[in-house]
């Protein structure tokens, strides 16, 4: 039984290979009858060689380079030779189309008009004075000098701020074709520069393909999101980006699947970014940084006013006779139910709103709606957002900082205080190692100045200083806080209120000088969003003043400091007849 089962088997499948050699032998001869009738009848050769004449044609009109067109001309004679039923002969033809829709010599540019740029400028986006302004010197010279070099600029700044649209002004004012290439999360290097023809499925890298989706060598490309460039096994592309983006050596750019030059001097690159610091150094080196900072309150209100409110009618399907905003209304918006640099989830807040009004004018129930604060709770429900400046007190031992964050400035309060113990030092908020350091350098330099300060040095034998920032939950680091440490620590020790009115911002050093920081607009923009009145800013800050919107200058007094005795005596309440001893807190339950 068992012998009778293997023959049974061995019969089957010599039945089934001889059905399939049969049905190749049967297409094999209907295909070659085909093309012996197709001959007869005068229709030409046959459709391959009417491929093969096409595809001699359009290389011919590709303009291509002299090397580009002689290779492309030896692949096709290895493409006539090659049977269609070749496994290569579909790969082959995807090459030599993939040579042919490179635009070689195609341009789109039209002659720059700076004026004309300006107004686009102008008209895209609003404030961004200086961004504006160094991207038109960059057409100017671009403008003077067509040929030469053109540095790549590369637009570093939160989501949301227009950096994207940025790029796509600088397309409409050139007259050029605009190609975004994202690159967030490529950690192949073949992703830039090709897979190799003898992979399956090999295609260019997203250059090229980018360049081909223009149809035209000298587009506008805008490499999205190079620092999130990744890094794996399969190569760095972050280093493939150095021969793409390096004026000297893109000129002959080969791409692996290509394998021919191709000139890519002639196309505009733009890069974005959101962080500086993770673009790699080499990379970094080769393009010029514009930073683009978060907007204030006002530039966004400015744009809500102008662009966004515009887009969100047209969007939910409503004119502006059927709804519209009050000033105050888009105010309460941006304060109660955004924080953020840009303005996308001010975009989306708008819309929300709208969709309202659009559901109301659907059902009949209204003809137009003048949306007022009062309508937010029930459109957009219960604020999210609550000002800082609620939490202000005039306790000994708590100071006002300012800090920065991707999302614009902010305040934040230094609560320090004393319980017993040996002289320990106790830190909480989520401080990370930098602000720990200035924790302990602020702690130094009042030790060191006690008598000054009129503190009993045996204070810190005593007892131990408890340094906590609020809120405990989203991790802070940076050294621009010692300034702030040190006034929480003094005013804790002394006895003396800080001035509930006052904020401030600096680094400090051991020998007391208050250094400078970054960030300074933002941070004096929060400060005075907060209502606050007076802000200390380190002297050699003076320079960023001219940065400060106007609108922030006026709401708020300056304070330059150099040295932290006169942050004292500007942010301290006067010493006063009665004020007592600073008292020991209660030990923990």
């Amino acid at each position: 039984a068992y012998r009778l089962e293997v023959l049974r088997l061995s019969r089957q499948i010599s039945d089934r290979t001889k059905e399939t050699m049969d049905e190749r032998q049967r297409e094999f001869l209907l295909r070659e009858q085909l093309k012996t009738i197709q001959k007869e009848l005068g229709e030409g050769d046959d459709a391959k060689s009417q491929e093969i004449a096409e595809l001699r044609d359009k290389i011919e009109k590709a303009h291509m380079p002299d090397e580009v067109e002689t290779h492309a001309k030896k692949e096709l004679a290895r493409l006539e030779r090659m049977p269609e039923a070749a496994g290569e002969y579909s790969m082959a033809r995807t090459y030599l189309e993939w040579l042919i829709e490179l635009p070689w010599s195609v341009e789109s540019a039209k002659p720059i008009d700076v004026a004309e740029a300006r107004g686009i400028l102008d008209e895209d986006h609003y404030g961004l004075r200086k961004v504006k302004r160094r991207i038109l010197e960059f057409l100017a010279i671009h403008k003077l000098n067509p040929g030469g070099r053109s540095p790549i600029l590369c637009f570093v700044g939160p989501p949301g701020v227009g950096k994207t649209s940025l790029g796509q002004s600088i397309a409409r004012a050139t007259g050029r074709k605009f190609v975004r290439v994202s690159l967030g999360g490529t950690h192949d290097e073949a992703e830039i520069r090709g897979h190799r023809r003898t992979y399956i499925g090999a295609l260019p890298g997203n250059i090229l393909q980018g360049i081909r989706r223009a149809g035209s060598r000298d587009c506008v490309m805008m490499l999205d999101e190079i620092d999130k460039l990744g890094r794996g096994i399969q190569g760095d592309p972050a280093s493939a980006l150095l021969e793409v983006l390096d004026p000297e050596q893109n000129s002959t750019f080969r791409d692996n699947y290509l394998g021919v030059p191709f000139d890519l001097s002639r196309v505009m690159f733009i890069c974005t970014a959101n962080v500086i610091d993770n673009i790699p150094g080499p990379l970094r080196d080769r393009m010029e940084i514009i930073d683009l900072p978060g907007y204030t309150e006002d530039e966004k209100f400015e744009i809500a006013k102008r662009y966004l409110v515009k887009r969100q009618l047209t969007a939910n399907g409503l004119t502006p006779e059927q709804a519209e905003f009050t000033d105050e209304t888009l105010h309460a918006i941006i304060r109660d139910y955004t924080r953020e640099a840009g303005v996308r989830q001010l975009e989306r807040e708008i819309g929300t709103a709208l969709r309202n009004v659009a559901m109301k004018i659907a059902e009949g129930s209204a003809t137009k709606v003048t949306i007022a604060p009062d309508d937010l709770h029930e459109m957009l429900g219960p604020r999210r957002f609550e000002n800082e400046v609620a939490m202000r007190t005039s306790v000994p031992g708590v100071a006002t900082g300012l800090a920065w964050t991707p999302v614009g400035g902010d305040i934040l309060f230094i609560e320090a205080t004393r319980i017993p113990g040996k002289g320990g030092l106790i830190l909480t908020g989520q401080l990370g190692e930098v602000m720990r350091e200035s924790v302990q350098a602020a702690l130094s330099l009042v030790k060191a100045r006690a008598q000054s300060l009129g503190v009993d040095p045996k204070v810190f034998e005593d007892s131990d200083i408890h340094v906590h920032v609020p809120a405990g939950a989203i991790p802070k680091d940076g050294p621009s806080a010692g300034v702030a440490m040190f006034t929480a620590l003094v005013s804790l020790l002394t006895g003396r209120t800080v001035k509930s009115d006052t904020a401030m911002t600096g680094e400090i050093s051991l020998r007391g000088l208050v250094l400078p920081v970054g960030g300074i607009k933002e941070k004096v923009v929060a400060a005075a969003g907060a209502g606050l009145a007076t802000v200390i800013l380190p002297a050699r800050n003076r320079k960023d003043y001219e940065d400060i919107p106007e609108a922030a200058r006026n709401k708020l007094d300056f304070v330059w400091a150099e040295r932290v005795e006169e942050v004292t005596e500007a942010a301290l309440e006067t010493v006063t007849a009665t004020a007592a001893a600073p008292a020991l807190e209660p030990a923990a339950q």
